[in-house]
């Protein structure tokens, strides 16, 4: 049980008795007290229900020790096993299906699934103002889920149907005709579609099945997104190890019919949890309206002095925010020129009152999140050459592991995830226990510490395969390798380092993104948040694409010798990777100075350990977050 009470200008005082999980008794008295002044009282029973207000798919609160925790996050992380397996499945080895069954050509295929991966990573922008606008992360999700099997099955039905797929005679297949290659280009991109409604929801639906306001279950969210991406790691992993090696040699439509019968499978998994989920209650109805309105009022009231003390600009009180069941967000010293659409003079002559200190900082954290997005394209675009000119450059080396035995270049892939899987463990067992104990934050470092060690590493990936590659080059000149089948005499585990190095680095960044994105979001914006995380790995997609097609253009003219040909054993692919390196490493030193100026999300809500009410902190307060 805990008493409180809040005193304001002497005008109004405010008493909250909190009987956590079983009632809760609150009521106001003006002060001086007049004699017709109201007391007003609420009452409330809890009865074992969540804190943060979460309700069952009929609408009803949920009691919080039968529903959400691990116990429903065990289906959805079944689903995102296999969904992943689905994806990784098509997108390890697509680069490989357009040049050998489609006959496209080098910087053709790497553009084409570069946009169509771009694709997938930008849809959930929309699925996500979906979800928090109207449907809910549920509903969207069940949509977009079944949108997403339809084109699982198309895309099969283009890789196995005779009349769909190019005819082949000893292994050499014709050119596609127009409406094959539209069958199954159509087929790609209603599987973008559908991975734009589930993919901004299914992590973020997962992360709500914790309540904020019960301090246990916010320890145990801490970890949520680490073994989230451990069970995505491990449909990944047997997409590149099993499924590429059924494609390219028991048939592509076996290689595809399996992740489709596997993503069915998955939905029967997340349905079968459906009693056991804990759904948001949205608390507005167009999220994005209050950051239109900070904006509008901001640049109304910019030739307004802003006030010394921020306890001057306008915000609700916090009982308001306690029995609304909302998050009041505290004022931070960033982006200054927002706070005056919080003046209160500034709607002096207007019915409608000034924007609240909560509703600014919300546009303030979009902005801060924008700021470290940027930085992230550049690492995105990196990430993309693990299924495009890594799998290139592979085709190029000896795969043999024995006499007969033949390793896809697709699979090299396998060790990203390998190195991810193993890493996930002991990042969560040991590293975070360690580093919690100096430094007592309960992630162990902040969350742009983490993303900033994941991007070095990345650094030194690209060095490391820009060192290979020159490897490579030097062993084509000795051996004087001329034809663009000609195998280097030189093993494709060359290549392991650079596909380790990113997979631990992706730990680090990949899975720090996602949660900082969840985190840092305004409350009403978590789903949209998300979309920070997929639309950098897709704007980096489009970003690959964009820089091979004008490399190419720029090298290849006055007959110059391309850096990325059709032949790669005749090309300066070199030259690409040190230009890699270059803007990685640039990048990193714009990261630290944009991680240095960020601060992050202070929120007051009300928690609770073993029925007793205690303060809360944000868990990132820091305003210099790259600090030792």
């Amino acid at each position: 049980m805990a008493l409180r009470y809040y005193h304001k200008n002497g005008l109004l005082w405010q008493f909250h008795l909190h009987f956590p999980n079983y009632l809760l008794l609150s009521f106001s008295i003006s002060s001086p007290l007049p004699s017709d002044s109201p007391i007003h009282f609420s009452l409330m029973e809890a009865k074992g229900y969540t804190q943060d207000g979460t309700v069952d798919l009929q609408g009803r609160p949920v009691i919080a020790s039968k529903t959400g925790k691990w116990r429903a996050c065990a289906f959805l992380v079944g689903y995102e096993a296999f969904e992943r397996m689905a994806f990784y499945g098509v997108a390890s080895n697509l680069v490989v299906y357009l040049t050998t069954q489609l006959h496209e050509d080098n910087v053709s295929s790497v553009r084409n699934v570069n946009n169509w991966s771009g694709s997938v990573w930008m849809t959930p922008i929309l699925g996500a103002y979906i979800a928090d606008s109207y449907l809910g992360r549920f509903w969207t999700f069940t949509v977009s889920s079944l949108i997403y099997v339809l084109g699982m099955v198309l895309l099969t039905m283009a890789v196995s149907l005779k009349f769909l797929k190019p005819t082949c005679a000893n292994g050499v297949c014709n050119k596609a005709s127009t409406s094959q290659i539209a069958f199954f280009y159509s087929a790609l991109y209603i599987i973008a579609v559908g991975s734009g409604g589930t993919k901004p929801n299914i992590s973020t639906f997962g992360a709500d099945q914790f309540d904020d306001f019960n301090a246990k279950e916010k320890e145990l969210k801490v970890s949520f997104f680490n073994w989230w991406m451990f069970s995505s790691f491990l449909g990944a992993l047997f997409a590149t190890l099993g499924l590429v090696y059924i494609q390219e040699n028991l048939g592509w439509g076996l290689g595809y019919g399996i992740p489709t019968v596997g993503l069915l499978l998955s939905l029967f998994i997340f349905y079968i949890g459906t009693p056991i989920y804990r759904h948001k209650v949205r608390k507005s109805k167009s999220p994005a309206r209050d950051l239109i309105r900070v904006l509008i009022a901001a640049f109304k009231n910019r030739k307004l002095t802003l006030p010394t003390q921020p306890s001057e600009l306008h915000e609700l009180e916090l009982q308001h925010y306690s029995s609304s069941g909302k998050r009041q967000v505290h004022h931070t010293p960033t982006f200054s020129f927002l706070d005056k659409a919080a003046i209160k003079e500034g709607n002096m002559g207007t019915t409608r009152p000034p924007c609240t200190v909560t509703q600014v900082e919300g546009t303030k954290l979009v902005f801060g999140m924008i700021m470290i997005w940027l930085v992230t394209l550049i690492p995105s675009t990196i990430w993309a050459q693990i299924n495009t000119l890594f799998v290139k450059q592979g085709t190029t080396l000896d795969r043999h592991l024995g006499s007969s035995f033949r390793i896809p270049a697709a699979s090299l892939g396998s060790f990203v995830t390998l190195s991810m899987l193993l890493s996930v463990p002991m990042y969560d067992r040991y590293f975070v226990p360690l580093m919690r104990r100096k430094t007592g934050n309960p992630r162990g470092i902040t969350l742009l510490q983490r993303i900033g060690i994941g991007f070095m590493l990345q650094v030194i990936a690209v060095a490391i395969a820009y060192g290979v590659e020159l490897r490579r080059m030097h062993v084509i000149r000795i051996h004087q390798v001329v034809g663009p089948k000609e195998v280097v005499p030189m093993s494709i585990f060359w290549l392991l380092p650079q596909y380790v190095l990113i997979g631990i680095g992706d730990v680090f960044n990949a899975i720090g993104l996602l949660e900082f994105f969840y985190d840092q979001s305004p409350e009403d914006m978590q789903s949209l948040g998300t979309t920070f995380f997929t639309s950098g790995i897709g704007v980096g997609n489009f970003l690959n694409s964009f820089l091979v097609t004008v490399v190419d253009k720029i090298t290849r003219r006055g007959g110059g010798k391309s850096w990325i040909g059709k032949n790669l054993n005749d090309t300066h692919l070199d030259y690409y990777y040190g230009f890699l390196l270059v803007i990685s490493a640039l990048n990193l030193g714009a990261f630290l100075w944009a991680s240095g100026k960020y601060i992050y999300k202070r929120e007051n809500i009300e928690v609770y350990v073993d029925g007793v009410q205690v303060e809360s902190k944000a868990l990132d307060t820091s305003p210099l977050a790259i600090q030792v």
